[in-house]
């Protein structure tokens, strides 16, 4: 983990794939404020800060939870609860199993069903409801219940959601982001990515290039289609690895069983295995 800041990084994790525009996990998906996702998100709770737009469907097993401003170019379909903040748009329909808390000015241009309560207000945002219920649950002497209220919000998730920091640019072209990038294992991906330094699992496949301000890490058995560049950090790319492009980096490991099908570049040191497989300059 890059901070303590639950979205100072994008972060992709295990098993994650984008399949006919639509970015599918088995765990939560959480997208910073000012966010645009030119997809839709198929995950179990689905949380947008303010004015972040998603070009598809949004399909959440569990609650979705989006604040003020948001825009979503498709339906947005819940299994449980929904909690849409002031002036939400959603260009298609809203079909939530549970209750739904709605604030003022929200579109719905086809229309919206829930099987639960439906509540006209102006929904908090999403920590602010939780740090109010923590504090209210202090205030009332209700100790142990607050202990396992923070133990859950802070406890190890069997899938980690996905997690796309504020103003944030996610499309199938690109992944740009200002903070660094963690991708995990057996992941596949389209676009390239664009990030403050990037660290790669295993095992994925990576439909773009790498494209960072400092280190770059690819992890054992990994595909790129494209370059692995750092403008001012350090490449490595591990065991059995694949980049069907360039590495370039100020000091550059190619570690054994790894194949480089374009050139290598680094303007410090350059450490190949000499099993290497690689085109001449």
């Amino acid at each position: 983990m890059f901070g303590s800041d639950p979205l100072d990084a994008l972060v992709i994790p295990d098993e994650t794939t984008v399949e006919e525009h639509d970015l599918v996990t088995d765990g939560d998906v959480l997208v910073g404020g000012q966010s645009t996702v030119e997809f839709g998100v198929r995950g179990v709770n689905v949380v947008a800060g303010e004015r972040v737009r998603f070009g598809g469907d949004i399909e959440a097993e569990g609650d979705c939870r989006l604040d003020m401003w948001c825009e979503v170019d498709g339906n947005v379909l819940v299994g449980k609860d929904a909690y849409l903040g002031e002036r939400v748009k959603v260009d298609g329909r809203l079909v939530v199993g549970g209750d739904l808390d709605i604030g003022d000015d929200v579109n719905i241009e086809e229309g919206f069903e829930a099987n639960g309560w439906i509540v006209i207000r102006n929904p908090m945002p999403t920590v602010v409801f939780f740090m109010a219920y923590l504090a209210h649950l202090l205030q009332l002497g209700e100790e142990e219940e607050a202990k396992e209220l923070a133990d859950e919000l802070t406890a190890e998730e069997e899938h980690p959601p996905v997690r796309i920091p504020r103003s944030a640019h996610v499309s199938d072209d690109a992944w740009r982001v200002s903070t660094p990038a963690e991708i995990g294992d057996d992941c596949r991906l389209h676009g390239n990515i664009r990030a403050r330094e990037i660290e790669v699992g295993e095992n994925n496949n990576l439909f773009g290039s790498l494209r960072a301000q400092g280190d770059v890490h690819v992890g054992p058995e990994t595909k790129v289609h494209g370059d692995v560049t750092t403008r001012g950090g350090d490449v490595v790319v591990d065991e059995g690895a694949l980049v069907l492009g360039d590495v370039s980096g100020d000091n550059v490991e190619i570690r054994e069983g790894a194949t480089v099908d374009g050139s290598i570049r680094a303007t410090g040191e350059m450490r190949l295995a000499s099993d290497v497989r690689r085109e001449p300059e």
